[in-house]
């Protein structure tokens, strides 16, 4: 490698930082700017006239990008003539083969390097929530799914085979993982969170951050911050919360994938909290972000996010204006196009505007560049890609999927027929039984790009549950009954007579993911309430109407109302968005083949009304306020619950201690039994509660959890270590503290079914905690090999 001596921050033997003050101090102040900004140079989405067809024919993306075209309407030589900090979904805005996308890849590369003064290469971001979204890539399940799984080994591992992917084809960042907790279920985006309790949501994070991160892949912490609280579940509304909900509820899932993981970049939110929008808050980006947490890596805008600071809050006149605001709270690179960004030269010629805050963003842009490798003197495009073949749906991918998908399958009641067997006639009705696509989510390439390109297909090769159980069962037939949106019920009749002629009827309903209202779940498909879409409850009424066998299979992004039809099923399966290869996993759990263990990581809702419903509440938000309001407030089915074809046992609470000061730790220990005979996965559950606090707080918070394999007869002591850190909450002058009293230490399967209780003491003085508080509870599983 030869190091020019006019270009010393091409030197890697140097430190990321070292090289990035070398680097700004040679850039103009055009050329700092030109770091800050982005371009989506393969965006056709406003450029092509979309076939408007209704949901159950195809998904529809709606053209957002039609608001903002300034940046779009700029050429990437344009837009690159000083250089650019990233390009765009270079892979994720239309289908091409691997090949095409490598020589597009090389082509944007060249016209950023020869185009401007330094040849600074630009980053190249992609999104990854449901794998790489790109055309031929495997889809795995929806976040959701993830927090079903309570398995965060096996999520580190999916995150490492998507970065590799990534990383192969020369992607530098991924927009992922969403660590937005969920507060709404009404909300459109409930699938593309991993459940509602920030405990779960910052494990199964912050190992997504260490397998992306693991490949070279930079990842990218979403929403920051609050943007799953909005009023009515409605995507981009405003926030009521007090900023005490926001640090004990929203901002813990973000803390701990930087503190444990190292995350690399963190994503704006769109919100507004109490009528400041998240982008334009110092506070958040800041103070809480760089100052309490110390975050080195990058802040990047949501998309169009800068911008909507002008024309969606109307909190600065402009998008020049817009881009001062952003830059001044924290946010370094405005993405997907240059749009806010473009006018910061102009601001700080005018003196509106310090050249220190474009040097303070440019600094960490660079630094990361220099990390990932793009300032060294031997960099080139043709080397930033694998020089093997690349496989972007490997069997490799597809296995991790699989397993996956089985782990996420929640059974929510065997009933009196599940598992299937000993059957002559199976019938298969429902809108989400022959569908492929209602198995994947909205930032599924299939479903989030492929609908503007009908002729090319799904693009990967995907099962439907009906093939699936047609694989799995003898004497299967079927019928659709109805659509998943929409009011035909031309088909009822034909899926009524084939369930009165069958042993067994299995109803797949749900969800059809899309895009700003066309679909039933993901981004801006928001629901008014909690009924199954369409006219699917009315088909499930008239199936049990039969007075025949009815399985209900819900294959959904969020939890759905099934009250209306629990007592009057055989069988009840949750299946949250399982991916590419989730039709094997629904057969194989309704076959039998397959042992269920997924939990659920959001509540089940009895009524469709009266939201939200998540489990961290309050006495008088609980069931203990039962007479107060005549809303119901008892799931159908609680946090953390599911069940299994075998069964469990949980027991033996041991604490190692009975009082511990208030800077301690204790240990609890269960002895959990497989008694049934197969075997099988349980998820232990440890849940304290805070019996007097100086503010109301939720009657039990998941602390630790841990999932455990076992044999038939087969038993392990599971031993959880809690730090009197895990205790800490946000008193009333907002500092987080850790406060001696008695707390209820509960051990079990599930919110609401925890039986192993004891009392324990802290004592000492009130301790006030920050960033380098303890944010885990490790757990040792030792099991006994024959069981004893």
């Amino acid at each position: 490698m030869s190091i020019s001596t006019d270009r010393p921050w091409s030197d890697p033997s140097l430190p990321a930082a070292e090289r990035a003050g070398l680097l700004l101090a040679a850039m103009t102040l055009e050329e700092k700017v030109a770091q800050l900004g982005s371009r989506w140079a393969g965006n056709d989405m406003a450029d092509q006239e979309l076939a408007e067809r209704s949901a159950d024919e195809t998904i529809n993306v709606a053209p957002m990008e039609d608001v903002f075209s300034t940046g779009g309407s700029l050429s990437l030589e344009d837009a690159s003539r000083h250089g650019l900090g990233h390009l765009t979904r270079v892979w994720g805005s239309y289908p091409q083969s691997v090949e095409q996308g490598v020589a597009e890849l090389t082509r944007q590369h060249e016209v950023v390097l020869k185009g401007s003064r330094l040849g600074v290469p630009a980053l190249v971001h992609e999104e990854c929530l449901t794998g790489f979204t790109t055309y031929g890539a495997t889809v795995y399940p929806a976040s959701i799914a993830w927090g079903a799984t309570f398995d965060p080994a096996l999520i580190e591992r999916m995150a490492a085979a998507i970065g590799r992917d990534m990383a192969a084809v020369g992607v530098h960042q991924g927009l992922s993982p969403v660590l937005d907790v969920v507060r709404d279920y009404r909300w459109g985006r409930v699938e593309e969170t991993m459940g509602e309790d920030p405990y779960l949501v910052g494990i199964l994070g912050s190992a997504y951050v260490r397998g992306l991160q693991s490949a070279g892949v930079l990842a990218t912490l979403k929403h920051f911050a609050g943007y799953s609280a909005s009023r009515a579940g409605r995507n981009h509304g405003p926030v009521s919360m007090g900023r005490r909900e926001l640090l004990d509820i929203i901002l813990p899932t973000f803390e701990t994938a930087i503190a444990t993981a190292g995350a690399g970049s963190v994503m704006s939110s769109y919100a507004d909290i109490d009528g400041l929008p998240a982008s334009a808050d110092p506070w958040l980006f800041t103070d809480v972000l760089r100052g309490d947490w110390g975050f080195g890596g990058t802040v990047v805008s949501d998309y169009w996010a800068v911008p909507f600071l002008a024309s969606m809050h109307h909190v600065a006149a402009d998008d020049a204006g817009a881009g001062v605001l952003a830059l001044t709270a924290g946010t370094d690179v405005e993405l997907p196009d240059t749009i806010g960004y473009a006018g910061l030269v102009a601001k700080v010629r005018s003196g509106e505007l310090s050249e220190d805050l474009i040097d303070r963003a440019a600094r960490r842009v660079l630094e990361q560049k220099a990390e990932l490798g793009l300032l060294d003197a031997d960099w080139t495009p043709e080397a930033s890609v694998s020089a093997e073949p690349v496989d972007l749906n490997s069997e490799q991918n597809r296995a991790v999927g699989a397993e996956l998908a089985e782990k996420s399958i929640v059974l929510l009641d065997a009933g009196t027929v599940l598992p299937l067997t000993d059957l002559t006639k199976v019938a298969v009705v429902g809108p989400c039984a022959d569908d492929p696509r209602t198995l994947m989510g909205c930032y599924a390439f299939p479903n989030h790009v492929l609908p503007r390109y009908p002729e090319r297909g799904l693009g990967i090769t995907i099962q439907s549950p009906l093939e699936a159980l047609r694989n799995e069962l003898t004497g299967v037939e079927y019928a659709q009954g109805c659509a998943v949106t929409g009011d035909d019920r031309s088909g009822f009749e034909q899926a009524v007579a084939l369930a009165q002629d069958s042993d067994v009827t299995v109803a797949f309903v749900g969800d059809l993911s899309g895009l700003f209202g066309h679909g039933t779940s993901g981004e801006g498909c928001d629901a008014e309430d909690l009924r199954l879409p369409g006219v699917q409850g009315e088909l499930v009424n008239a199936l049990l109407d039969t007075g025949r066998p009815v399985v209900l299979v819900v294959v959904s992004g969020r939890p759905y109302a099934l009250g209306e039809y629990a007592d009057r099923l055989a069988g009840l399966v949750q299946a949250f968005i399982p991916g590419q290869e989730g039709a094997a996993a629904i057969a194989g759990v309704l076959s039998g083949r397959i042992v269920p263990s997924g939990k659920l990581p959001v509540q089940i809702p009895r009524q469709s009304g009266g939201q939200p419903g998540t489990y961290l509440q309050p006495a008088l938000g609980s069931v203990e306020s039962a007479g107060i309001s005549g809303l119901e407030t008892r799931p159908l089915y609680p946090f953390g619950y599911g069940a299994s074809y075998t069964s469990f046992s949980v027991g033996d609470l041991r604490l190692s201690a009975s009082e511990i000061g208030s800077d301690g730790e204790f240990t609890a220990t269960v002895r959990v039994r497989n008694t049934g005979d197969r075997a099988g996965d349980e998820v232990v559950q440890l849940y304290l509660r805070d019996l007097v606090a100086q503010v109301a707080r939720p009657l039990k918070v998941l602390t630790g959890f841990a999932r455990v394999s076992l044999e038939p007869g087969q038993a392990a002591d599971v031993t959880f270590r809690v730090h009197a850190d895990r205790t800490a909450y946000t008193g009333p002058d907002l500092r987080r503290i850790v406060e001696p009293g008695e707390f209820d230490v509960m051990v079990g399967t599930s919110a609401l079914d925890l039986p192993c209780r004891a009392t324990l003491l802290m004592t000492g003085d009130v301790r006030v905690v920050g960033h380098d508080r303890v944010l885990t509870t490790p757990v040792t599983i030792s099991a006994d090999p024959g069981g004893g």
